[in-house]
């Protein structure tokens, strides 16, 4: 199949049509990120326990997880608030936050509520949540100046954000030998121009003035390393394939032919992190925490 063939068309050009492919995006794939919700939580195990150190949490906090995909984070807040606290697990995808709701019932946690929101247009009184929290999902907002301001009249004065990004693409081989192979194979760059994408926060100056940009204050920056690792490539690959959002409805639409020589590009480019015991592919994420004044 042809760089032609696959090609969605030319680069959208509206900020709500750019809005809506997003959408599209990871409706796409929720379904997968149910199956594999558990295995993403493992990973971002250690992170999350981070932003949550950063948010500051309390026994009765008020807690808004935005862009929530299967809701590991919050879920991991809504046991730290307790019953007389409060998490709403959100995403613009309403087949995400329902996952995450399920999840939480299956959890026995009463404390916490889903609703569908975009976190560019977060539909919820000024000054309702103590934190927000947002785990690699910023980076996907078309405007996250937007987001941040939008974050900022959410909180209550004194509230905290935390939100994690993935850091230089660079830093990131786990997905970057993807979008690499997709561009040498089959001549298509990811994410599209002018799209966002897994990277488009990723370097820390401009983080911090996006943040800061929507008003927020004290705003801290840290790097924290999120390895994937793998027992084997297949496994991997076969991961890779059903919840990457960028690149997922494209892999699942290839020939067999291109299919093939994709996955020989990215196993041979690979390689170099096989370890007796699978692939150890390193990963960085950058961590921001603000707070309102």
């Amino acid at each position: 199949m042809t760089a032609q063939d696959t090609h969605t068309g030319p680069s959208v050009q509206t900020d709500d049509a750019k809005r809506a492919q997003v959408r599209m995006m990871w409706s796409g794939v929720a379904d997968r990120w149910s199956a594999h919700a558990d295995e993403v939580d493992a990973r971002g195990a250690d992170l999350t326990r981070t932003m949550l150190a950063k948010a500051r949490l309390q026994r009765g906090d008020s807690v808004l997880e935005l862009a929530c995909g299967p809701g590991g984070a919050g879920l991991a807040a809504a046991e730290v608030v307790g019953p007389t606290g409060i998490v709403v697990l959100s995403d613009a995808v309403e087949a995400m936050a329902v996952i995450a709701g399920q999840r939480a019932a299956a959890r026995g946690l009463a404390n916490v509520r889903t609703e569908t929101r975009d976190l560019e247009h977060i539909d919820e009184p000024d000054g309702s949540f103590d934190v927000v929290l947002c785990r690699e999902g910023l980076m996907f907002a078309v405007d996250p100046a937007l987001a941040a301001r939008e974050i900022r009249r959410v909180l209550l004065p004194g509230g905290r954000f935390v939100a994690a990004v993935w850091g230089p693409r660079a830093d990131n081989p786990w997905l970057s030998v993807i979008f690499d192979a997709v561009t040498a194979v089959i001549g298509i760059t990811v994410p599209p121009p002018g799209m966002p994408g897994p990277f488009a926060l990723a370097d820390a100056s401009r983080l911090a003035a996006v943040v800061e940009e929507g008003g927020l204050d004290d705003v801290e920056i840290e790097t924290f390393p999120v390895p994937l690792r793998m027992p084997t490539f297949e496994a991997w690959w076969t991961r890779t394939k059903a919840i990457a959002g960028p690149v997922a409805a494209m892999l699942a639409s290839l020939d067999a032919a291109t299919s093939a020589a994709l996955e020989d590009h990215v196993r041979a480019a690979v390689q170099q992190y096989a370890t007796p015991s699978g692939l150890d592919l390193p990963g960085l994420a950058l961590v921001v925490s603000a707070r309102r004044r």
